[in-house]
């Protein structure tokens, strides 16, 4: 077993405090043959997103940090997923597809440039949810906010994404309006 883990063939788990090595039966069995290991997901993904398609030249940003970020680790074969879209909208086409990769353990690593990129809300719950399917995410600004900063930003967030919505609704009511006027004006 000392020459098999030298070769990097069969690596301990954990050592104990007299140094004797540890494995697990799972290990054991698949490097006998029993079972195979599962492999574990090799792609990277960097994920970027703004709300709107006026802030493309943000994402464009967003993007070029990202991948001074991955050049500056070295790190290969990344993946860009770019996204215009809410952060409080979890029926984006590339978040959900990107959930259902994580859930499936393809991806080993998610590549964010801020925690909001992702999601507005409940960003600890999806960093768990990645952690637990295989997958680290590495956010690149880790700039925190005291608990009042946070929670303007988060009333402030819900105050927009609600305002966004009756500003859709008042033109959707006005092209309704317009539509049903020029029907009553040809039936008369």
């Amino acid at each position: 077993m000392q020459r098999w883990e030298r070769e990097g063939r069969l690596i301990p788990v954990a050592r104990t405090d007299s140094n004797r090595r540890l494995y697990t039966e799972d290990q054991l069995q698949a490097f006998i043959g029993w079972r195979q290991a599962p492999e574990s997901p090799a792609r990277l993904v960097a994920y970027c997103r703004v709300s709107s398609a006026a802030q493309k030249p943000d994402l464009g940003n967003q993007r070029r940090v990202l991948e001074e970020f991955v050049v500056a680790r070295g790190l290969a074969n990344v993946e860009f997923v770019e996204e215009v879209g809410g952060g409080l909208n979890f029926k984006r086409k590339r978040f959900v597809a990107l959930m259902d990769e994580i859930g499936q353990r393809s991806i080993r690593t998610l590549i964010l440039a801020h925690r909001d990129r992702l999601t507005r809300f409940g960003f600890e719950w999806f960093e768990h949810y990645a952690k637990t399917h295989g997958c680290e995410i590495l956010v690149l600004n880790q700039e925190r906010l005291s608990p009042e900063q946070e929670m303007v930003q988060d009333l402030m967030t819900i105050v927009h994404c609600f305002s966004s919505r009756l500003y859709g609704l008042r033109n959707y009511r006005k092209k309704l309006n317009e539509a049903l006027g020029q029907d009553q004006d040809k039936n008369q």
